[in-house]
């Protein structure tokens, strides 16, 4: 029962004079607390928990609190135990691993430059170990002064001194000016990236999108639509794409189902009227038993009522871009208005075409409507989930920046839809780089076509999940830009278009994000750090190794939220990738020979569950709506049962050992040895990115961070 009203107010008023008696409650069991009482409601006031706690519990929780402190400390223990033994394996027994072809990037020379480096730098550690323990801290900073001749202790000491004079005067000077510029060029590098992530941040709050003509919006019934059906010309270029031709799946665990041809089939089943759209597989394989495969593939759906003809060369020139070249040069290609263009790993939904199409009604002047990649193997293992990270930030943010302000961006050389006349005014698909899609996008950007890019269309692929493919990848990537640039550069500077355009093609497009990008990471942060390190008189600052490289992952990550944990992974692996891109970067400005070289990357051929089953229940519904023709003639069905009986079973992929990779190690030690060096000087936030920057060097020249092989 509650207390009066009077009652509780006479013990308030006596309370406050300090008349009030207060109450003291002792239990005679010691587990529980003493509370004293001093007015009428301090008994159902909140008791604090550490008064409740005796000894006993005190005790179980330190015991708890050790005893995850000790597995923490023997996981890491067992990590870095593993670490050793992988190194041992690897390194020095050479156990299951092969060397790296000395044929890509012919990065002898940078190699050869790293190892005398890294011999040079053994050597000066060494020397200067000696000078520490033997108390000559003259330059732990360079504000101390050089020894006069009588100070002199011995030859030795004559030599460490000399050396000091020799990098103060003619080693720091070229350093530090080369530090400065490298770093004036992060600076701006990172304005740029800041600047894009403004405007990829207007554009979520306006919720500025391309918009469809309401006159071209399509009807789902194709046969009550009134929309005229442009025609549409697919191709899906390949060559010995053996990990995507066969995959099985167990559905409903009946029976198992079959699906050949992952991007044939998602192809073959875009929502579009049948006389309105011609499929053309583009193969380029050597290998016959994957040419009949495909072919029996093609005249499977053929048979089904699908419009789709099966290519192949003979003579193989000019890679993908000989390929596209010679599939337009068909006759029946100027039937058709528009081309789309799928890799061999993607998968395009059937409402594809009605959602990309629409926005060239009413709109001449563009030439160009690119998708969106999402990926099916993205979070298979540390190498795909860093991917992932720069290809979300690749779209969400650059190709949707550049489409929505400046109408141009790089053509990704797959899920797109162009004009076949913007392809035909521009000169068509050329052989003269490896970059065949920003070849042609620049040069139809020149003659004034505008693009348009759809962030919320997406089409299924894949990431390379070994790094010797990624790294493959990377390098044409990396060197194609640079050898278009010479090429084009004349062009650009001639052509019509407005002067900040070409600025813009010129200084962002290519210079800012294709050759400073790596110039700068693999300078700055792989031989100007580590040179620091022994030549203290160049500085370095804390906030160029650190903070400004952490608050541009930070953006970088941004499009990808789920990446937050790996945002220090990502940094280092950036690092780490510098050297491939800067060789590549390299040898296609310089035309080196590993420039031409086109290689093509190797995929795992996966989907996902639900991608099987829907594919499952789209064939099916196929195969149910699309029989074969009665009225096919015999020769077709003779050509079909001959397809059938070289049908074969494509072998699994056999895996290669992983690979050691030379540069990335000896760069690896290198780092290492420049953090031991830092220990001397002690400087905490160098000597911690050296350490961990090195560790990442030496997991990916180990091959330790994508696909390991058995």
């Amino acid at each position: 029962m509650a207390p009066r009203l009077e009652f509780s107010k006479m013990w308030a008023k006596n309370a406050k004079k300090g008349g009030g008696t207060p109450v003291v409650v002792k239990m005679e069991n010691p587990n529980f607390s003493v509370v004293e009482i001093d007015g009428p409601d301090s008994a159902f006031r909140p008791v604090e928990k550490s008064r409740g706690k005796n000894a006993k519990q005190a005790s179980w929780v330190l015991l708890l609190k050790a005893q995850r402190f000790v597995s923490l400390i023997a996981s890491m223990a067992t990590l870095l135990w593993s670490l050793l033994g992988t190194i041992n394996k690897r390194l020095i027994f050479r156990q299951g691993v092969a060397m790296e072809n000395g044929k890509l990037g012919k990065g002898r020379l940078l190699f050869t430059v790293i190892r005398v480096f890294l011999v040079s730098s053994i050597a000066i550690l060494g020397f200067e170990v000696v000078a520490y323990f033997k108390g000559w801290h003259y330059f732990r900073n360079p504000s101390l002064h050089i020894p006069r001749t009588s100070d002199i202790q011995g030859l030795l000491h004559m030599v460490y001194v000399a050396w000091l004079r020799f990098r103060a005067d003619y080693i720091a000077p070229p350093i530090q000016a080369l530090s400065t510029f490298c770093v004036v060029l992060f600076m701006i590098q990172s304005a740029d990236r800041m600047i894009l992530s403004l405007g990829c941040l207007w554009i979520k709050y306006k919720k500025s999108k391309p918009t469809i003509d309401a006159n071209a919006i399509m009807s789902d019934d194709l046969e009550k639509s009134d929309y005229e059906y442009p025609m549409v010309l697919v191709q899906i270029p390949m060559c010995n794409e053996k990990e995507i031709y066969y995959l099985i799946a167990l559905v409903n665990d009946r029976f198992p189902l079959k699906v050949y041809e992952q991007s044939i089939s998602a192809v073959c089943q875009i929502d579009w009227p049948k006389d309105r759209i011609l499929i053309q597989v583009l193969d380029d394989s050597d290998d016959e038993s994957i040419r009949w495969l495909i072919k029996s593939e093609v005249a499977d759906w053929s048979q089904r009522g699908i419009n789709i003809i099966y290519r192949h060369r003979e003579i193989r020139t000019g890679y993908k871009a000989g390929n596209l070249k010679s599939a337009m040069s068909c006759d029946y290609v100027k039937d058709y208005e528009f081309v789309a263009i799928f890799d061999a790993d993607f998968q395009p939904n059937p409402d594809f075409l009605k959602k990309t199409v629409p926005h060239f009604k009413g709109n001449p002047e563009v030439g160009l409507v690119q998708a969106r990649w999402a990926f099916v193997n993205k979070d298979e293992n540390l190498l795909t989930r860093l991917q992932n990270i720069n290809l979300c930030f690749h779209f969400e943010v650059e190709q949707q920046v550049n489409g929505v302000f400046l109408n141009f961006f790089g053509f990704n050389g797959t899920a797109g839809v162009w004009r076949i006349k913007a392809l035909e005014e521009s000169g068509g698909w050329l052989e003269r780089t490896t970059v065949e899609d920003m070849d042609i996008a620049v040069r139809a950007h020149l003659n004034g076509w505008k693009f348009i890019y759809l962030n919320d269309v997406q089409v299924l692929c894949e990431v390379p999940e070994s790094y010797e493919a990624y790294r493959k990848q990377q390098h044409r990537w990396h060197s194609g830009p640079m050898q278009l640039f010479r090429l084009c550069l004349p062009a650009v500077i001639t052509s019509k278009i407005s002067a900040w355009k070409k600025a813009n093609l010129i200084l962002l497009f290519f210079l800012l994000r294709k050759l400073i990008l790596p110039f700068y990471s693999f300078t700055l942060f792989c031989i100007i750090l580590p040179l620091t390190m022994f030549v203290p008189e160049a500085e370095l600052p804390s906030w160029v190794i650190c903070y400004v490289p952490v608050f541009m992952s930070l953006l970088n990550v941004l499009p990808a939220p789920r990446s937050f944990p790996f945002i220090v992974p990502y940094l280092l692996f950036e690092n780490t990738m510098s050297v491939t891109k800067f060789n590549a970067m390299v040898s296609g400005l310089f035309q080196l020979g590993s420039s031409y070289e086109w290689i093509v990357t190797k995929k795992a051929g996966r989907s996902s569950e639900s991608d099987l089953l829907a594919a499952a229940e789209r064939e099916t519904k196929m195969i149910n709506q699309l029989p074969v023709h009665r009225g096919a003639s015999e020769s077709e069905l003779s050509e079909l049962n001959k397809l059938m009986e070289h049908k074969v079973v494509s072998p699994l992929p056999v895996k290669k050992a992983n690979k050691i990779y030379r540069k990335e190690l000896a760069l690896a030690f290198l780092l290492l040895t420049a953090s031991v060096r830092s220990l001397l000087a002690a400087q905490g936030v160098h000597f911690y990115f050296l350490l961990f920057q090195g560790v990442t060097f030496l997991l990916v020249g180990l091959d330790l961070i994508g696909e390991q092989i058995s």
